[in-house]
């Protein structure tokens, strides 16, 4: 079985149908992406050279961290948002110049809308929340898949580190090291929860989940 073949096995059933995995074919290309193809349809695009270094655990949580983006619509979409600015701009500078009050309101609105838009798109912060909820879907379609909790927690936890290590670029190691300490929390307040659950800490602090 190919690697494609056994990530494939590693979707949800009900996504296998709409999500499709490929070798990344562009230049350069990040270690695993998502990318919207068609209406509905979405391929999740791998960069097989440096995926294939990866410890297979590490490997699958990235792959689920995706899924999870994907669960939690978080696919980046095509570029709308620019084309909408260009043509808001020049309908506002074309009413001034014939003077029509409420269609100029109408392209400035269109324009404030895209570029609220476009912000939100690029915003780091935004970014980072959606990176850590798909973290948290990760966790839980690891679990759906057999791993145990601390198991979980532990080879996401060795992914980012390892991605962490990895990363030149201080901004985006620094996005991995943000994700990496939401992570330690939830998985603090996860064993916690184990702990009250099973009436002792004794069973879940003996594992450390950070990897």
């Amino acid at each position: 079985m190919s690697e494609l073949q056994r990530l494939k096995g590693l979707l949800p059933p009900e996504m296998q149908s709409w999500v499709f995995v490929e070798a990344a074919a562009s230049v350069d290309p990040p270690l695993i992406t998502i990318e919207e193809i068609g209406r509905d349809e979405i391929e999740i695009q791998v960069d097989l050279e440096k995926w294939d270094a990866l410890a297979i655990d590490h490997r699958n949580l990235l792959f689920w961290h995706e899924v999870g983006r994907i669960q939690n619509d978080a696919v980046p979409r095509d570029g709308w948002e620019m084309a909408a600015l260009a043509i808001g701009l020049g309908g506002a500078i074309g009413e001034l110049w014939v003077q029509d009050g409420l269609l100029l309101l109408m392209a400035l609105g269109l324009s404030g809308f895209a570029g609220y838009r476009l912000y939100l798109k690029n915003n780091s912060e935004k970014r980072l929340q959606d990176a850590i909820a798909a973290d948290e879907r990760a966790i839980d379609l690891a679990c759906r898949f057999g791993y145990s909790l601390p198991n979980a927690y532990k080879s996401l936890g060795g992914a980012l580190k390892e991605l962490v290590e990895q990363t030149r670029k201080k901004k985006k190691r620094a996005f991995y090291e943000d994700r990496l300490e939401a992570l330690r929390k939830s998985a603090g307040k996860a064993r916690a929860e184990m702990a009250q659950q099973q009436g002792s800490r004794q069973s879940v602090t003996s594992e450390n989940v950070y990897g």
